[in-house]
C-alpha cells in the first residue's frame, strides 16, 4: 500500500482549512484517512503560529515507515526542520509560449511594412 502525506481540504466557500493527513494514494482527497497529522490555516497570517500545526512525533514516525509526503506538505516539514527540499528553478517559466512568440513576430512584420509604404 503506497501512503501519502497530503492536506484534505475543509472549510466552507471561499474559507479553506486543510487537515495534514496520512491517506492511502487511491484514496479521494476529501476521502477516507488512516490518520490526523495537523492542520493548515491559509487564512491566518505568515507570522501566525496557529497557520500551520504538525505533530512531529507522528509525522516523523509515519516518514520512517514509507510515506511520501506531496511537495506543499513536504514545505511544511522542510519548515519544521524534519526533512530537506530541493529549491527548485525554472528559468522558462516567465518566456511566452509559442504562439504568443508567432503573434508578436507577425505584428512587427505588419508594423515594418506599414512604415515601409
Amino acid at each position: 500500500m503506497s501512503l501519502k502525506i497530503r492536506l484534505a481540504r475543509g472549510g466552507s466557500k471561499k474559507r479553506p482549512y486543510y487537515h495534514v493527513v496520512v491517506a492511502d494514494a487511491r484514496s479521494p482527497r476529501d476521502g477516507r484517512f488512516i490518520e490526523k497529522l495537523g492542520s493548515w490555516n491559509p487564512m491566518l497570517g505568515k507570522d501566525d503560529a496557529n497557520r500551520i500545526v504538525l505533530d512531529t512525533d507522528r509525522v516523523k514516525h509515519w516518514l520512517d515507515n514509507g510515506a511520501q509526503p506531496t511537495d506543499r506538505v513536504l514545505r511544511f516539514i522542510a519548515d519544521a526542520g524534519l526533512g530537506k527540499r530541493d529549491a527548485r528553478n525554472n528559468p522558462e517559466k516567465a518566456q511566452p509560449g509559442k504562439k504568443a512568440v508567432e503573434r508578436a513576430k507577425e505584428r512587427a512584420a505588419k508594423a515594418e511594412a506599414a512604415v515601409a509604404e
